[in-house]
């Protein structure tokens, strides 16, 4: 009995069926539990620079090295104005020229102000400077960290008694804040201007009216509702971006990996950080 067990081909077997079956549920805990270590780690690098941020504002032995930030914002910020204002404004006159038939089967063609004033403010506005800034800035974060890490030269600071979270992660997390949240209100503004030359001059929309139906349907908590989701994102982007950064390893693959991975899972933090606010905000009824 035992050689015609041994007779039997592999898959045939009882041990292999199991393992055949099993093997699906091993992968998806496997990659589950992978995600769930990544997440913890990058929210303990958020809490460790949210402390070393604290400090510099409130203990003078430590600073924020304004330097470094101004820099990063310049890099981050500054230079992703131009492809942020193209992006939006692209996004404007398409939503103006799209709602055009769909209103004017009801005689509405006015109303595409309101419908642009408001779905630009909550969520196009932020969410355009925020998909391109992790293009532009994000993977450039990465790789320029991941970098420093195949270098030795993050070892190189911890050597020297200089943390590498301070120096390297907090600057680039406040920059990514701060022009985030900038980037947000210049999206909105374009995509808002390129929709009233496209409404006024293609769709015929008169200009006084245009205006009115816009502060009448537009309010302050829309505004401040896409500043606030702009800082969200521009936080997340930074500190996906330093994170994967600093868990290089491989050489110039990991680094290219480490890029990829920014692009991706920024986009899908940020995707879904909107839906949460979105129901959380909806929720409150503060729309």
């Amino acid at each position: 009995m035992q050689r015609e067990s041994k007779d039997r081909p592999a898959d045939e077997r009882p041990g292999r069926f199991v393992e055949s079956l099993l093997y699906p549920v091993a992968i998806v805990g496997r990659r589950t539990i992978g995600i769930l270590d990544h997440t913890g780690s990058v929210f303990y690098l958020l809490l460790d620079a949210m402390r070393w941020v604290w400090r510099g504002l409130t203990q003078k032995r430590y600073r924020l090295g304004k330097s470094a930030i101004v820099s990063q914002i310049i890099r981050v910020g500054v230079q992703s104005v131009f492809i942020v204002s193209i992006v939006s404004g692209a996004v404007g006159l398409i939503l103006a020229l799209q709602l055009a038939p769909p209103l004017d089967e009801f005689g509405q063609r006015d109303k595409i102000a309101n419908i642009i004033a408001v779905a630009v403010l909550r969520e196009l506005g932020p969410l355009i400077g925020a998909i391109v800034l992790t293009g532009f800035a994000g993977a450039s974060i990465a790789a320029e960290i991941g970098t420093m890490v195949v270098s030795e030269e993050i070892e190189a600071l911890e050597a020297h008694a200089l943390n590498p979270v301070r120096f390297l992660v907090v600057p680039r997390v406040l920059a990514s804040l701060i022009s985030m949240t900038c980037l947000g209100v210049i999206s909105s503004f374009v995509a808002i201007v390129a929709a009233l030359a496209a409404s006024v001059i293609v769709l015929g929309v008169p200009y006084e009216t245009y205006m009115t139906n816009m502060l009448q349907q537009a309010k302050q908590v829309d505004f401040w509702t896409g500043v606030f989701k702009g800082g969200v994102f521009g936080t997340l982007i930074g500190i996906i971006a330093c994170a994967n950064g600093l868990k290089v390893t491989g050489g110039a693959a990991g680094v290219g990996r480490a890029t990829t991975y920014t692009v991706v899972e920024c986009v899908v933090a940020i995707v879904i950080a909107d839906l949460v606010f979105t129901a959380i905000f909806f929720a409150l009824e503060l729309f």
